[in-house]
């Protein structure tokens, strides 16, 4: 095909840029394409993962032999870890070793929870890890582990741990103030709950004091109060 000369300058010019850029741009596409290939690899290895630590997470579950739950709840450590699966088999097995009165068990599974998880599964994990700490007279211990600051739903359980450890240091005081805190801190969830409820025309709003609210920590801790006279 004959091209003019205007044409044949153009073609030129497109050969000489090619020469210039060419590989680069090849270069570029190619890493591009090696990296959606990768992360479609890389997201395939992962459900991969997620699917062989359900079907573990499943056996443990199923599981009525302590030391196989221990034993499956290490092996997700271990393969797994990064998985939701393995942080609560950590917490299962810990409450079979705890069950079986291993708390050394309990509190190295929990302590891994501790480390490897976020959000609620942490805090429910250190909640426990303060529970066993408790049960074993490490009191100082269970402190330091309460005194990390817990999602809102945890704070007034973490309170109330914290009384019970103050009251098994002898100190009736402090944990009576604990009490009173956790409770408060129950109360005033409990009215922010109601206020974002719609409200029912004719209906009174409901009275939510320390009194009358209901629930199982609630009525504990009133309990607690009454019985060290705080109430």
């Amino acid at each position: 095909m004959a091209y003019d000369l205007e044409e044949q300058e153009k073609i030129d010019q497109i050969k000489n840029w090619w020469q210039q850029h060419g590989a680069r741009i090849t270069l570029g596409v190619t890493l591009g394409a090696l990296a959606i290939i990768g992360w479609r690899v890389w997201d395939w290895y992962q459900n991969q993962r997620a699917e062989e630590a359900g079907i573990l997470y499943s056996t443990l579950q199923r599981s009525r032999n302590p030391k196989e739950v221990r034993s499956i709840a290490t092996e997700l450590q271990q393969k797994y870890g990064g998985t939701t699966y393995a942080q609560l088999g950590a917490l299962v097995a810990a409450r079979a070793s705890f069950d079986e009165g291993d708390a050394k068990n309990a509190r190295e599974h929990l302590a891994w929870a501790v480390r490897h998880s976020t959000g609620e599964l942490r805090d429910t994990a250190r909640l426990r890890l303060a529970g066993v700490l408790l049960d074993e007279k490490a009191y100082d211990e269970a402190l330091a582990e309460l005194a990390q600051k817990p999602s809102p739903p945890f704070v007034a359980a973490y309170t109330e741990l914290k009384g019970d450890i103050l009251l098994a240091q002898e100190k009736p005081e402090e944990a009576r103030a604990a009490y009173r805190e956790a409770l408060s801190l129950l109360v005033e969830t409990a009215r922010k709950d109601a206020a974002e409820r719609p409200e029912t025309p004719g209906t009174p709003a409901p009275v939510i004091d320390a009194e009358t609210l209901e629930g199982p920590l609630a009525e504990t801790l009133r309990l607690k109060l009454e019985v060290l006279g705080g109430a």
